[in-house]
């Protein structure tokens, strides 16, 4: 039996704030869950909802200062920054037309960033946004969360040990049920804004669940996508946003890929999957049952790797937690992207030199990526699925 990673104890705990995540919101209070599972920081200020009922409300529920209670974010970043005891770093969990005002708000002031994805509407947002912390030598953070189990990071690892050799081909999609009908007539609030332009930006599908997709194969292939072409389906009468992509991919290199997100896929839940075949062998990861990796040789019975307890790579060993045959889910891998982000935010502060290691959570170039993903599509979609140049 392998046993968890060891304990990572900060001389003095983080602090942090949020923006949204207030009463009523669903991803909010899940990245709070995930940040205090390692006791590294602690919430001290917030903007939790465009209502200041809302925000007061929640922020006594958490315990915070009524004096750190904001209207607004813009309030919350210049208050903050002028402080002693200013906040470490914000969260942002926001629906995603404010992502980047409120990012850039924060990046300005001084204050490191953690924001849900998509980044931005517009890569050229998402890459000022990063230009931004690079200036002021601010870590950020998107959270694609999926990066951080650690059966993801094994994945990773043999990959980049020559595991299945040189890739040829990858295969991923990210099948979903939840829009398959008009759920957001129906009084369902997420898919009310993620269905709506004006919140959502300019895809659904593609921005809500194949940005995951794209994010989880370049992490754990390193490929670099050269061209796309995409088809973007709306299936639901009335709606104005995708809810169904078939995107057809090349790489760098001369590997090919196909994606496939959906979530008008009945009998699914959260069904992202990846094959990445090799000129040796194939590896495939389910995220629904994420504790095990699959690994296929010619000639060879498929080997199961259980997180637990077959041996991981060191780096991937150190995320996990409990021994096997207890399942560790997606609080654990969101705290596991918290973990390393707040753990590099500590040693930045303490003066240290920060190694990849450090340093290994989606950044903000990666979360350009994913913006730039997007309007790939989107555009090739428009196109008639014509080739784009990535």
């Amino acid at each position: 039996m392998i046993e968890g990673s060891a304990d990572i104890a900060l001389a003095t705990k983080l602090s942090y704030g949020m923006v949204g995540g207030g009463q009523g919101a669903f991803i909010g209070d899940v990245h709070r869950k995930a940040i205090a599972l390692d006791g590294l920081a602690e919430i001290k200020a917030g903007c939790f909802s465009r209502s200041v009922e809302n925000t007061l409300a929640t922020g006594a529920a958490l315990g915070i200062a009524p004096e750190r209670l904001y209207k607004t974010y813009d309030e919350m970043a210049e208050a903050e920054s002028k402080r002693q005891d200013k906040i470490d770093f914000v969260v942002i969990v926001t629906p995603n037309a404010s992502h980047y005002p409120a990012a850039k708000a924060f990046l300005s002031k001084g204050i490191a960033v953690v924001c849900d994805k998509p980044l931005t509407f517009e890569a050229s947002e998402a890459e000022e946004l990063a230009a931004l912390a690079k200036k002021n030598n601010l870590l950020f953070a998107v959270t694609y969360t999926y990066t951080g189990y650690p059966a993801v990071k094994q994945a990773k690892a043999l990959i980049e040990s020559g595991e299945i050799g040189a890739i040829r081909f990858v295969n991923a999609e990210y099948p979903q049920e939840w829009l398959m009908d008009e759920a957001e007539k129906q009084g369902n609030k997420q898919a009310a804004w993620r269905t709506d332009p004006a919140v959502s930006g300019k895809s659904n599908c593609v921005g809500d669940i194949g940005s995951h997709v794209e994010n989880i194969v370049s992490y754990v292939t390193g490929l670099k996508i050269r061209s796309l072409s995409a088809r973007l389906d709306i299936f639901v009468p009335g709606r104005k946003l995708d809810d169904n992509a078939t995107i057809m991919v090349e790489y760098e290199g001369g590997a090919k890929g196909l994606y496939w997100a959906s979530q008008i896929a009945a009998g699914y839940d959260n069904a992202l999957r990846f094959r990445v075949f090799g000129e040796k062998g194939t590896i495939e990861w389910r995220q629904e049952a994420p504790n095990y990796l699959q690994l296929y040789k010619p000639g060879t019975p498929c080997v199961t790797l259980s997180r637990g307890r077959d041996s991981f790579a060191p780096h991937a060993q150190s995320y996990s937690r409990i021994p096997s045959g207890h399942p560790e889910g997606y609080f654990e891998a969101l705290a596991n992207i918290y973990k390393t982000y707040i753990s590099a935010l500590a040693k930045q502060k303490a003066g240290g030199a920060l190694t990849a290691g450090d340093l290994d959570f989606p950044d903000a170039n990666a979360g350009a990526d994913g913006v730039k993903f997007i309007g790939k599509c989107v555009e090739s979609s428009q196109k008639g699925s014509a080739w784009v140049d990535f």
